[in-house]
């Protein structure tokens, strides 16, 4: 639905220097996905957004979105093509002179549609957002979380196939960013919406995102599913979902970073380690979450003595589908 291949697009700086934002993008988001783009400050996550709209143009590669490459389109045909796009921004973008109708309706008169139009639509999108009884307040008058409730009716007015989300919950309360969150998954799965957002806040991808892309440097360092990524053995994103804190001091015993997933997240599988191999086995710490409906984490365990000795037991965890990685204690 949403695909990015080899995207590069570079800046200059203010002494001259060129500053390459984005560094061979490649990115594939599948219809009905709600994926996340998580990046820290200046990793290149807006210029992305701002690309896969073309709102800045990429100095190559191609982006394409429901099967139209945007990158050969003329500027015409990318107006067009902008309608089929809602764009949800972090500090809202709403007119101050204009009620929350008029802010949904602005999107409908850029398209061309009748006055009587335009106000059934705003009013039937204002309610889909829990707005509808606020439809002639002003931004003014309307808390934070309303305000973005406007913007996200405004940038599906026009019935989207595709949703970006540019840190859309960014400046809002933890409280206001849960309800935000759930609205937009709710769309999502109410309207069949295929949905990309920027974040660095790991708990947004947590809460709603199907897939994710990690960024750096203008780079995507990894990219896929959630849980997928979860049981790729060395994943930063992994550690990044399920932080276990740092190692404790010493090196005499074997310490395993255990990760669960799926069908093997509700399993014994740690009081079994000890029956089985009688082992005293210590938790060092642990991550549980429920990431696309489905259970995943990961666990800190340690072992007494080295981990040549604990060969089969390693093995045996292994034998039952869990990602064991040795982080201290030599060679298995």
């Amino acid at each position: 639905m949403i695909t990015a291949s080899h995207v590069v697009k570079t800046y200059t700086a203010p002494d001259g220097t060129p500053v390459r934002a984005l560094d061979d993008v490649s990115l594939n988001v599948d219809r009905g996905q709600i994926f996340g783009v998580l990046g820290q400050s200046g990793a290149g996550k807006s210029t992305l957004i701002r690309t896969l709209n073309l709102l800045e143009r990429p100095d190559s590669g191609t982006v394409t979105i429901n099967g139209e490459e945007l990158t050969a389109l003329s500027d015409n045909e990318l107006r067009a093509a902008r309608r089929r796009i809602g764009m949800v921004f972090q500090h809202f973008n709403l007119l101050g002179s204009r009620t929350a109708r008029g802010n949904v309706e602005l999107a409908l008169e850029v398209a061309g549609m009748a006055a009587a139009e335009r106000r059934r639509r705003s009013d039937e999108i204002l309610d889909l957002v829990g707005l509808g009884s606020r439809a002639e307040s002003y931004p003014a008058q309307l808390s934070g979380g309303q305000k973005q409730r406007v913007g996200i009716a405004r940038a599906l007015a026009a019935k989207p196939a595709v949703l970006l989300s540019d840190e859309a919950t960014s400046a809002l309360d933890p409280e206001t960013t849960a309800s935000i969150l759930d609205l937009i998954k709710g769309i999502s799965t109410e309207l069949g919406l295929t949905v990309l957002l920027i974040t660095h806040e790991m708990d947004v991808v947590k809460r709603i995102c199907d897939g994710v892309a990690l960024i750096e440097d203008g780079r995507i360092l990894e990219q896929g599913g959630l849980v997928d990524l979860v049981s790729t053995p060395g994943s930063r994103l992994a550690r990044q979902l399920f932080p276990l804190g740092p190692l404790p001091e010493g090196d005499a015993d074997t310490v395993l970073d255990i990760t669960f997933s799926g069908g093997s997240a509700d399993r014994p599988v740690i009081s079994q380690l000890a029956r089985r191999y009688d082992l005293d086995v210590s938790i060092l710490g642990a991550s549980i979450e429920h990431l696309g409906g489905k259970q995943a984490g990961r666990t800190r365990l340690e072992l007494p003595g080295p981990a040549a000795i604990h060969r089969d037991a390693i093995a045996g965890l292994r034998a039952q589908g869990l990602l064991v990685e040795v982080v201290r204690g030599g060679a298995e």
